[in-house]
């Protein structure tokens, strides 16, 4: 494509070579279809928009950063805004109008979607995955920056897939679902800061991209007003977020240096022997408020008004000092029963953190509520019963028990199922051995899984369980089943699954014997 004809450097060698031999060949036509088909709203869309969202928010609400990653992995959300930054490039308002359509309508559902969940949720904690997303500053825009280059030119080089939704959902879909967690918690600081990450990102990928598509020669019809109006509406835009992200890095920097001067200041007040633990200061109140607990041999009467002199000469600001000292013994043998309670002290709440998160998820995957759940601290135990939640097989409570388990280390977790339908036990083909036999077919690995989940919901809820089928499959089902603890009966004269046994519950007065 020729430059406008108007547009300086036209007969520049470097961009003469740009031309000919990058520009020259690119598709233009197929990725500015490919742009459109990818930023109009359809159900589609929408359906990926609301499955991605709620992964999301339930990450969130359980700071878990590998289920929010799996929520940006099905993020929507690149087509949208692909389209927008490649409308803006060329002028092209009517893609202007369909991709800010579909980005703006996808965007409120995915807010209300995750706001109806926190509403419903028994978790509605501030985690560290969303305070990490309420205090945007210039360098989240640096990462928006990067993500919209990876994408426009994956998009322009015919690479489009996982790599532009990572990098438009790493930077849109999770501020979203904070949006939605502020609005539910009516918590302002939460929802205006997520909102100004989310308004950040959305603008610098959608600028950067339409400055991507010129730079790969889409829009060389324009006049050179147009590309003088897209160089003030990029510069302006980028202006407008840099200034106050800016203005918020070095707010985080000050209080980071506050903080660090905070310690100094407080452990000068005391003799080399003290311990200065628990410092803690709040920037948002007025004035500045700080915390600490001191071990000392010796109280100082005036470490508090000294702290807030000093410290309010170094900041330039008033700051309220709040000391609780503790008068300890320095010997060597009171330093480490003081150090040995401490530590003892720590692995305390450290298991009360271990407990309180485990009744959390117990309560949350069981569908009850938190006092449904039946906890032994000194043992490490935890036993809940299940309430029917739609739609979840016997398997589902099984793998919900395992999630639990496995986040609850050294912990052992009961989850009580209902009495959901038991799975049927599949099996291999049989087979003959070397001397002609043929050999009764086994579980195959679906089978041996199935008969895993039965054992382990019989054990649950105590309850006999009945088998029918070919005669010789039901004797190694039958026994297997007995091995594992487990009260399984042969149901004569009843008919098994098409390729396997079938497995049923059985009143205890059904049984008729007990397990070997």
């Amino acid at each position: 494509m020729e430059a406008h004809p108007g547009i300086g450097l036209r007969h520049n060698p470097l961009l003469d070579w740009w031309r000919g031999h990058i520009v020259a060949t690119i598709e233009h036509v197929r990725v500015v279809e490919k742009v459109s088909a990818e930023s109009r709203w359809n159900a589609r869309y929408a359906f990926m928009v609301l499955m991605s969202a709620g992964i999301a928010v339930l990450g969130l609400l359980q700071s878990s950063a590998p289920v929010v990653i799996g929520a940006m992995l099905l993020s929507p959300l690149m087509g949208p805004i692909m389209g927008l930054g490649f409308g803006l490039a060329t002028f092209d308002w009517s893609e202007i109008r369909t991709s800010t359509f579909a980005l703006a309508l996808g965007s409120l559902i995915a807010v209300l979607f995750t706001a109806t969940i926190v509403l419903f949720s028994p978790l509605q904690n501030v985690t560290p995955e969303i305070a990490a997303r309420t205090r945007p500053n210039l360098f989240d825009l640096g990462v928006a920056l990067f993500s919209a280059l990876a994408g426009a030119y994956a998009m322009v080089r015919g690479r489009e897939g996982t790599i532009v939704g990572v990098a438009i959902a790493t930077a849109l879909m999770p501020p979203l679902a904070v949006m939605g967690f502020g609005l539910a918690t009516l918590n302002g600081t939460v929802l205006g800061g997520a909102t100004l990450l989310f308004v950040t990102n959305l603008m610098t990928i959608a600028v950067t991209a339409a400055v991507v598509a010129r730079f790969y020669g889409f829009g060389t019809h324009l006049s050179p007003q147009h590309t003088v109006l897209q160089t003030v509406v990029v510069l302006g835009i980028l202006i407008a977020f840099v200034i106050p992200l800016t203005l918020s890095l070095l707010q985080i920097v000050w209080e980071t240096n506050a903080s660090r001067q905070i310690r100094d200041v407080i452990t000068s007040q005391f003799e080399n022997d003290a311990r200065v633990d628990q410092v803690e200061v709040d920037y948002r109140t007025d004035p500045i408020s700080a915390t600490a607990t001191i071990l000392t041999p010796e109280f100082q009467s005036d470490a508090e008004k000294d702290s807030e002199a000093t410290l309010g000469r170094l900041l330039g600001q008033p700051v309220d000092v709040t000391l609780e000292q503790y008068r300890v013994n320095t010997s060597a043998q009171a330093e480490a029963q003081q150090i040995a309670s401490a530590q003892a002290s720590a692995r305390a709440q450290a298991a009360d953190r271990i407990a309180t998160r485990t009744v959390e998820q117990l309560a949350l995957v069981a569908g009850v509520d938190q006092s449904a759940v039946l906890l032994d601290r000194d043992h490490q135990r935890a036993v809940v019963t299940a309430a029917t939640l739609p739609g979840a097989t016997l398997a589902s409570y099984y793998a919900l028990e395992k999630r639990v388990a496995a986040a609850a280390k050294d912990w052992t977790i009961t989850l009580i199922p209902p009495a959901a339908p038991l799975p049927q036990v599949s099996f291999g083909d049989a087979t003959t051995n070397d001397d002609g036999e043929t050999v009764p077919a086994a579980p195959d690995a679906e089978g041996k899984r199935a008969l895993d989940i039965a054992a382990w919901g019989a054990r649950r809820l105590n309850v006999p369980i009945g088998v029918s089928g070919n005669a010789e499959r039901v004797a190694l089902v039958v026994d297997a089943l007995r091995k594992a603890g487990v009260n399984a009966v042969a149901r004569d004269g009843r008919t098994g699954s098409e390729n396997g046994v079938r497995l049923e519950w059985l009143a205890p007065s059904e049984a008729g014997e007990t397990a070997q």
